[in-house]
């Protein structure tokens, strides 16, 4: 089997991109993309685009075929993958597996999601989506809500602190501001997190990702199309991918404080990628809440159970820290245009693995792992990338 490379990438910046529609974000991350990669519209083989609701807040299903219309390339093969918030990465583990399996050489892969032309309440309406609609979202259970579940449960747990927990929204807010892409690059304090409004008990507005656009995207090509490309001096690799799935709700789970799919697809990423967590120079977590970044932390294996807030506490997450993590700004800061966050996460790590992260780059940074979401756990996709050159 091929192994599989980031040839380029693109993306748009975080923003509410009120002049621009869903096809416009994606055109203009795509061919950031392509133009990244040195290659043609035409080498494009294959087209994978990540999204969770367009079809519920635009009225527009088919993306794969929309974007392979306005790219100029109709008869590309091209598809949408759905998997709640973990869309993007779930896409990149199946653009991974295409070439991988050698049945493609060149293949797009985009993430895209527009959030703010909605009122808040059918975002909410929408997010709730990734949750049992018959069994929990009818009795008027908010994402917040069920997240705030697991913060109340992994404080009780681990006679943790919120002001401790809290911290990982200053951490992300410290590296947006150097971030151009973020969609909030300024700093913020502890104390603004813990005054903002209380959004359901004990998350705070300020703990939680914002609503926003964005697109980004990613090309990623096999050795025998690498060949044929001079794209610059480093060289990233694919290494691992790997994608799975947890008890679906919440509520019919043993332990709140762990994500099980996590554990498993990450298990399987690093020895896919033949590395280990003590290995890994920069990570990308999912922190749509404060609190899940922690737990992430633990589940990955960068931190024991029950300590993944000491971590951020002693400065371990900085860029010069024992895991230099969301160094670009993570869900909190840099954004998280849902079905797009899994690809902006590739896109963070290999602005790193390329040494191009500006003030926030991680030394020497050779591998580094993303970590996507989707829904309260219920699907969890793992990317494990290596600077090989």
């Amino acid at each position: 089997m091929s192994k599989v490379y980031v040839a380029g990438i693109g993306a748009t910046k975080i923003d509410e991109h009120w002049e621009k529609g869903i096809r416009d974000l994606m055109v203009e991350a795509a061919l950031n993309a392509i133009k990244d990669a040195g290659i043609e519209k035409k080498e494009i083989e294959a087209i994978f685009v990540g999204n969770m609701s367009s079809g519920y807040l635009q009225g527009q299903e088919h993306l794969g075929s929309l974007l392979a219309t306005w790219l100029g390339i109709p008869g590309v093969a091209a598809n949408k993958v759905e998997a709640a918030c973990a869309s993007g990465g779930a896409a990149v583990h199946n653009a991974f597996l295409a070439v991988k399996s050698g049945v493609y050489d060149c293949v797009l892969v985009v993430g895209v999601e527009k959030l703010t032309d909605a009122i808040t309440s059918d975002a909410t309406d929408a997010l709730i989506m990734a949750e049992d609609q018959e069994y929990v979202a009818f009795t008027g259970a908010s994402f917040v809500a069920l997240n705030a579940f697991v913060y109340k449960a992994y404080m009780k747990k681990y006679q943790a602190k919120q002001e401790d927990i809290a911290l990982f929204a200053v951490h992300d807010h410290k590296y947006a501001a150097n971030n151009p892409l973020a969609q909030y690059p300024k700093p913020i304090t502890l104390e603004e997190v813990l005054k903002s409004p209380m959004v359901a008990d004990p998350v705070r507005l300020l703990e939680s990702a914002p609503l926003g656009d964005g697109s980004a995207a990613l090309v990623l090509c096999s050795e025998k199309k690498l060949k044929e490309l001079q794209n610059g001096d480093v060289l990233v690799e694919l290494a691992g991918s790997s994608l799975s799935t947890e008890i679906f709700s919440v509520h019919d789970r043993t332990d709140l404080t762990s994500i099980g799919a996590t554990v498993k697809a990450s298990r399987k990423a690093f020895q896919m990628a033949g590395v280990e967590p003590k290995n890994v120079n920069v990570v990308e977590v999912h922190d749509a809440f404060t609190v899940l970044g922690v737990i992430h932390l633990e589940d990955l294996g960068f931190a024991e159970r029950g300590s993944g807030w000491k971590l951020l506490k002693e400065g371990q997450l900085e860029k010069d820290g024992k895991i230099p993590t969301n160094t670009m700004g993570g869900l909190k800061a840099r954004g998280h245009p849902v079905g797009a966050t899994g690809v902006y996460q590739v896109y963070d790590v290999v602005t790193q693995l390329r040494g191009e992260a500006g003030k926030n780059q991680v030394d020497g940074a050779e591998v580094g792992l993303t970590q996507n979401v989707g829904g309260v756990g219920g699907t969890v996709a793992v990317n494990i990338l290596k600077r090989v050159r």
